[in-house]
């Protein structure tokens, strides 16, 4: 089982910027499917950024060029760095990670909430 605890969130100014960080229980690079979703005011889910095991990532429309997704495997933890942040990114961010399939697949950005770790949550609003 892994544990996935995330922090980082804040307001914030449009325009400005936020990484958020998300500590796991185990090392996860190169074996499990991560990524972050968020949870907006309106209850929506929506997958924001995958980092699949072979080290490729993908994002949501909605963020591309200004969101960015890395790892730091030697303190396992999961980043997001989030530029030029606008209202509309007002959510409850969380990582989430999972095993891929035996063929070594991932899901796509927007399922990256079905991964079946994630963490309680952190709250970033952007004013």
């Amino acid at each position: 089982h892994v544990q996935l605890v995330e922090s980082g969130g804040d307001s914030v100014r449009a325009g400005g910027s936020l990484r958020l960080s998300c500590t796991a229980s185990r090392d996860l690079h190169g074996r499990y499917c991560m990524g972050w979703f968020r949870r907006t005011p309106s209850l929506e889910r929506e997958g924001v950024a995958l980092l699949d095991v072979s080290g490729h990532d993908d994002y949501a429309d909605s963020v591309k060029g200004r969101f960015i997704i890395s790892i730091d495997s030697a303190n396992n933890t999961l980043y997001l760095q989030m530029n030029t942040l606008k209202p509309e990114d007002t959510a409850m961010y969380y990582c989430a990670a999972d095993h891929p399939t035996p063929a070594g697949l991932c899901p796509g950005v927007e399922r990256v909430a079905d991964l079946g770790h994630s963490g309680p949550g952190t709250q970033v609003t952007v004013s």
